[in-house]
């Protein structure tokens, strides 16, 4: 049984690891290539995008693919829509691995927003001293905020335009409480801004908001696509693969 897992996130390389240890499974995960040094999962790996959601049903065709998991970032929509059509296009099976979103919990000072544009308007009209953790994608969104100073952490550098009054903190989580508390008093954050991605990894920068009562402009996932299969963690998606009938040529 061979499938392709649409990679690129902790759950991935989970599901990666467990299933490539599993008779009758044959592993193949890909990865975008937006990041610079990613952190490979077990097993094969493809890195590169494939063209679109053709391009994507006719690798599943010529590489004899049983099931596909999408288990890429909960904001990484063009590529979960692709994997979609693909799907339905090929009659692939395909289950999307997303992890749970955050819940705001008592003391939280939150404000949803749709999208990035929403997150920069709020962020001018409430803060003074930013903490910009939304990734290296959409940084530019926030480009046009001349009064406000933002310290915008990413893994790798973002392109595009950037706020004119920033500092630039190169990093990977996960990340302790303690050193989210310490960024926050030493920067002077009055404003956290962050997308919905859940998980552990960096959750600890809410827990520092919450503590230091800071507001938090929390951006909204993109909806997946309509009648999506979803399970929340690897072993769920590892259940599910179990479940698809072996073809026998």
């Amino acid at each position: 049984m061979r499938v392709l897992i649409l990679g690129g996130t902790r759950e991935a390389r989970e599901l990666a690891h467990i299933a490539t240890g599993e008779r009758g499974f044959e592993i193949v995960s890909s990865l975008a290539g937006r990041v610079r040094a990613p952190l490979l999962p077990e097993g094969a790996v493809r890195i590169g995008g494939f063209g679109g959601a053709e391009g994507l049903r006719v690798w599943l065709a010529a590489n004899d693919v049983t099931a596909m998991v999408d288990a890429t970032h909960p904001f990484a929509a063009g590529i979960s829509a692709n994997a979609a059509a693909a799907a339905r296009m090929s009659g692939v099976p395909l289950v999307h691995l997303r992890r749970p979103g955050w819940v705001r919990q008592a003391g939280d000072r939150w404000i949803r927003v749709p999208d990035l544009a929403a997150a920069a308007s709020q962020t001018a009209a409430i803060g003074e001293r930013v903490f910009l953790t939304i990734g290296r994608q959409g940084v530019d969104a926030f480009a046009g905020l001349t009064r406000q100073w933002f310290l915008i952490r990413a893994i790798d550098p973002p392109e595009g335009a950037l706020p004119p009054r920033h500092e630039l903190l190169l990093a990977r989580g996960p990340y302790a409480f303690e050193d989210e508390s310490r960024l926050l008093i030493q920067h002077r954050i009055d404003v956290l801004v962050t997308k919905d991605s859940g998980g552990d990894q960096t959750e600890a920068k809410l827990v520092a908001a919450r503590t230091a009562r800071i507001p938090v402009v929390v951006i909204d996932r993109p909806p997946l696509p309509e009648g999506a299969q979803v399970v929340e963690s690897a072993a769920q998606a590892l259940d599910w693969l179990r479940e698809r009938p072996i073809r026998r040529d």
